[in-house]
């Protein structure tokens, strides 16, 4: 009878371990997105086919007048803290929010929209240093909130990862670099399998800068031009943006060449989450949006209420 009774050990934990497999498998819900069931055949059919994000990538282009923009910031100057950088980044905000399928993810085969905006950029911890680390900036944005509200929030993480106090991320980097190379490999899978399987703690998810909607860097605070940059395959993060310096470029204005100052954009699109229209009406909001600040971002004034709720599409404010 024992002998019977040991038999069966290992044939309840196989079918123990089915069971908890079927079932991970079967979990479509995740802390940072809303599974979306009815998604058309072909998109289906592409996250197998291309199932990583740097063989589905497209790259867009795009220049934008500086000079509204620049004259935009001189004045904001005045009543609060900001720079180039609030404005790309909250730019970027207003174009997933005007475009909701634009934020868009995909992970473990499956398509999710993100239940939030989030923005993570990447900063010097000291200005102007070429051997001070790099940090990044993991910047929600919140309903309610305004540009001055949120260059205010980006403000007290930027001062935060410049004051030398130890950050999460910091503790975490900490905490990996102690396991041994083969743990380390294999510490690394596991955590993909865990994202695979939608069981990832939310914690992690919440303060790891690349499960978000977009990674922005602004390469012309360096004085470098824009590039065309890799998506992490790391994380959930579809679109990457790179900011080159302001350039004097030759452009056609009424019937006439002239010369304007510029940006250079340069987006990089996982195009499994939707398609190059969807993707263009993104980057039109964005360029719009730094090319009549006073519209879009808000009136600079003393009073909060002539600012704009970023949170809400242009057309409804």
């Amino acid at each position: 009878m024992e002998l019977l009774h040991l038999i069966k050990i290992p044939g309840i934990l196989v079918t123990i371990t089915f069971v908890l497999w079927v079932l991970v498998n079967m979990k479509t819900s995740r802390p940072d997105g809303k599974f979306i069931k009815k998604l058309h055949p072909y998109r289906k059919i592409m996250l197998y086919i291309m199932p990583t994000r740097n063989e589905s990538v497209v790259y867009f282009e795009e220049y934008i007048d500086a000079q509204p923009l620049l004259d935009y910031l001189g004045k904001a100057e005045k009543y609060f803290d900001v720079d180039f950088t609030h404005a790309i980044v909250a730019a970027c905000g207003l174009g997933f929010v005007e475009n909701p399928a634009m934020n868009q993810f995909v992970a473990g085969y499956r398509m999710y929209q993100r239940n939030e905006v989030f923005l993570s950029f990447a900063m010097k911890r000291k200005q102007k240093d070429n051997k001070a680390k790099l940090s990044t900036v993991k910047q929600e944005l919140k309903p309610g909130m305004n540009f001055r509200e949120f260059c205010e929030e980006v403000n007290a993480k930027i001062n935060k990862e410049r004051s030398g106090e130890r950050t999460y991320a910091d503790k975490e980097f900490d905490l990996f670099n102690m396991i041994p190379r083969p743990l380390y490999f294999r510490a690394q899978k596991l955590f993909r399998q865990l994202d695979y399987w939608n069981i990832l703690p939310a914690s992690f998810i919440e303060n790891d800068p690349l499960y978000t909607s977009m990674f922005i860097a602004n390469l012309g605070s360096l004085d470098m031009g824009a590039g065309f940059h890799h998506l992490y395959e790391w994380g959930t993060c579809p679109l990457f943006m790179m900011v080159g310096k302001i350039e004097e470029r030759v452009v056609a204005q009424d019937g006439e060449m002239v010369i304007k100052k510029m940006i250079p954009i340069r987006f990089t699109y996982d195009e499994r989450i939707d398609d190059g229209l969807t993707a263009s009406y993104g980057i039109r909001t964005f360029k719009e949006c730094l090319e009549t600040p006073e519209q879009t971002l808000g009136c600079l004034s003393e009073d909060e209420s002539d600012y704009y709720d970023l949170s809400i599409p242009r057309s409804e404010r």
